[in-house]
């Protein structure tokens, strides 16, 4: 009987650890954050470009919704979320339908069910003009900071997705628990009209190791975000992730580029900001000094357009030498069918026909490198090397993606700007009074 009684013994205890234990459900880890097409169509990774005020504004009087915070704003001067997109199941440039970031769309889709699902979160942003106030920057952070601006959410296993924004003051919340205090958190919803020159939005699918991948790259670019602010992050999952998020937020003083190619193919370049040399000659020589053509918010201090003999006195020897990096000044839209294009500038503001977007194509080489990047072509090729972005951080990401570089490539096509910039007159000396 002792015998039988420790077998009986021995049963309750496993059975009523079984019922003690959580609910296999409970165990399940939460489905990884994707970008999304549409509400429940996941893709690999989505791409959109919010077209300008100055030719394709939005209707002042339809309904502007603000699902993540905000009011519709009155802005001064015009406005505008009509887009374009594509992903890795649409792969050419089409018209959205509706206004970008507001819910229905790729943009609002892939960022709501960030927002209102629990995730572990950072976001970073140089222009969160004062809501929050990180670093004592004001309204936004100036070099060495990086000019870089995102959201990259995963779940306990690590995987998630990337977004990489261009509109200042969004997102500054990635979740509805912690919502953003002072300002809104919907595009359109704003204090300030972040919707009123041309934009872009990339997100991208991630494995565990390429959320610790962005993580190392951002840290390199040193983004702005603050590691206690619960609306900017909100860290946890597997440990190597945590102890990469809680190095976030300082500036960095690396001067090596970060190059890693990601699980889905899509290559990510960081750019740090104490390596002081021109953005996209540096992308070009980390592609292997292939020939591109970028549409940035191009305005003072301006690079020119440059071939592969310009000289480059800002440059690192380390670096290979980079390929001809020529300026889109204009492109159009749409860029197919029987509806002439509409010509869009693709240089900076201030008129509402302006361009804040950091896109470019490869225009030599056999790879058809498609480019999402932080950066704006500014700075100096000789002289000052640390001037404007030449000493700043951000990231690139680039696409080999034949339809998707045609399409992008088709929408920046126009006029460039030139190789060599006008000297500004100088004024007349006054005549000195005998």
């Amino acid at each position: 009987m002792g015998a039988l009684q420790k077998v009986a013994g021995a049963m309750l205890l496993a059975v009523s650890a079984t019922l003690l234990a959580p609910a296999a459900w409970a165990q399940t880890p939460q489905p990884a954050p994707t970008p999304l097409e549409a509400t429940g169509k996941p893709v690999d990774w989505v791409f959109l470009f919010k077209l300008n005020a100055g030719v394709f504004p939005s209707d002042p009087k339809a309904e502007r919704p603000c699902p993540f915070g905000g009011t519709a704003q009155a802005y001064t001067s015009s406005f505008s979320q009509d887009y374009i997109w594509a992903d890795s199941a649409q792969h050419e440039l089409q018209q959205g339908t509706g206004l970008v970031g507001t819910g229905g769309d790729p943009l609002g889709a892939t960022f709501a069910q960030v927002y209102a699902g629990g995730y572990h979160y950072v976001v970073w942003n140089d222009q969160f003009y004062r809501h929050p106030n990180i670093a004592g920057c004001g309204d936004s952070c100036a070099s060495p900071w990086g000019h870089s601006k995102g959201l990259l959410a995963w779940n306990e296993h690590g995987e998630g997705l990337v977004l990489q924004v261009t509109t200042p003051s969004w997102p500054a919340s990635g979740s509805a628990s912690h919502p953003r205090q002072g300002d809104g958190n919907t595009l359109g919803c704003g204090k300030n009209n972040n919707v009123k020159f041309s934009q872009h939005f990339f997100s991208l699918k991630l494995s565990e190791p390429d959320v610790e991948n962005v993580l190392d790259a951002i840290a390199n670019a040193s983004v702005v975000t603050n590691v206690n602010d619960a609306q900017l992050v909100n860290n946890g999952g597997p440990q190597g992730i945590q102890e990469r998020v809680a190095k976030l937020g300082r500036k960095s003083a690396s001067v090596s580029v970060l190059k890693f190619t990601l699980s889905s193919g899509v290559q990510l370049i960081s750019k740090p900001s104490a390596l002081a040399v021109p953005p996209w000659q540096l992308v070009s020589a980390e592609l292997g000094g292939v020939d591109l053509r970028a549409a940035t918010w191009w305005t003072v201090p301006a690079i020119p357009s440059t071939l592969s003999t310009t000289p480059i006195g800002c440059w690192d020897p380390g670096l290979i030498k980079p390929g001809a990096v020529q300026i889109a000044t204009t492109g159009r839209w749409p860029i197919t069918g029987s509806v002439a294009g509409k010509v869009i500038a693709l240089g900076a503001g201030p008129a509402a026909n302006g361009n804040h977007a950091k896109i470019g194509v490869s225009t030599s080489g056999t790879v058809p490198f498609t480019i999402f990047g932080d950066m704006n072509q500014q700075g100096a090729l000789s002289g000052k090397c640390s001037s404007s972005q030449n000493g700043r951080g951000g990231l690139f990401f680039v696409i080999s993606d034949a339809a998707l570089h045609d399409s992008v490539g088709a929408l920046i096509a126009g006029e460039s700007a030139p190789l060599t910039l006008p000297v500004k007159a100088k004024a007349p000396k006054k005549a000195v009074k005998p």
